[in-house]
């Protein structure tokens, strides 16, 4: 089941390609404006080193094929499920490679000769809604865990597929879809949609990260004996059960708070916080060793890894002000972000 867990894509991601558009006021807007490159700051330096991880994970996902025929000589219905879960999240992954590569495309063209507005609304809403296709394609997948995991035995599925793939396969594409289709030049910038496609991803993050180390910890055979003599294992499930749900609380406060614009601090935290998560999960492996579940999961079977790059764009936002933000990034961000 490779791709039945493949997560990913971002809340920073989300807020850098809708707010790149924005660079230009209203009253200059027509289809013949051109998006002049500008100096190379740590924040832009950031934004194309994600959008480059972006593309090259999902690159290496859409052409690693081990998973092709996995479910022959599995036992009723199971072949079943695991044929129609991985097809379809195979073909749906299709449209990710897709949005990769206009992600990366877009990066490199802005930063190096500049684009013509119109041109770059149209790339930018291309982008998210294949991105909100490729999340239809887990759909299958949260079926079949609700479906089987309800049953006595199928709890490990319900945490680790059902309940996270139903939910991301749901929420996540109307949250792009609607972002997609207020994204419009003459319109305020939907910063709103922003905030709300972003705390969906990160309780997308929450719910299977969350189930995968709670299946690895008590349904596996393993007890929480197997957590306390792993010291690194205890601090990674409690930094996956708490921390990612407190900084889905924190999102959801931060939105509120600021009125639903993206403010620098908040955003900053988020991405950093969301980005360090990843990258600890990647060191601890390399520095105290082993494989588990977990790890197989996470370094395996996990299109997240790519945000382990975050920090590159959070920390940039941490150090600069509103006003800072404003005079020095624009035209990058424009009215995505509050003057004040």
């Amino acid at each position: 089941m490779v791709f039945n867990a493949n997560h990913q894509n971002a809340f920073m991601y989300i807020r850098v390609t809708t707010s790149i558009i924005y660079s230009l006021p209203r009253s200059n807007f027509d289809g013949g404006v051109t998006l002049e490159k500008k100096s190379l700051t740590p924040l832009k330096l950031g934004v194309a080193t994600a959008a480059t991880a972006y593309f090259l994970f999902t690159l290496h996902a859409m052409f690693t094929l081990g998973w092709i025929g996995e479910w022959e000589g599995l036992p009723p219905p199971m072949d079943f499920w695991i044929f129609i879960t991985d097809i379809s999240a195979g073909i749906f992954l299709v449209f990710r490679f897709i949005a990769g590569i206009l992600a990366f495309t877009t990066v490199v063209l802005y930063f190096t000769k500049g684009l013509p507005q119109h041109t770059l609304y149209k790339l930018v809403r291309a982008i998210l809604v294949l991105e909100a296709l490729y999340w239809i394609g887990l759909l299958p997948s949260g079926i079949w865990g609700i479906l089987f995991g309800v049953m006595p035995s199928g709890i490990s599925l319900l945490i680790t597929t059902g309940i996270p793939c139903m939910f991301c396969s749901i929420a996540i594409p109307i949250a792009l879809f609607m972002l997609a289709a207020k994204l419009k030049p003459e319109k305020p910038a939907p910063t709103k949609l922003v905030w709300i496609a972003g705390l969906f991803y990160i309780v997308d993050f929450w719910l299977v990260n969350s189930g995968t180390w709670i299946n690895v910890a008590f349904f596996s055979g393993k007890s929480a004996d197997y957590l306390i003599i792993n010291t690194e294992y205890l601090f990674s499930f409690i930094l996956t059960i708490a921390g990612l749900l407190a900084l889905a609380i924190y999102t959801a406060y931060a939105a509120v708070k600021s009125k639903w614009q993206l403010k620098t601090w908040p955003v900053g935290v988020i991405l950093t916080s969301l980005g360090l998560y990843y990258f600890w999960n990647y060191l601890s492996w390399i520095f105290f060793g082993g494989w588990n579940d977990w790890y197989a999961w996470f370094l395996g079977h996990n299109l997240d890894l790519w945000l382990l790059t975050l920090p590159l764009v959070g920390l940039p936002l941490l150090l600069q002000t509103q006003k800072q933000l404003v005079a020095e990034e624009a035209p990058l961000y424009g009215s995505f972000v509050a003057t004040a």
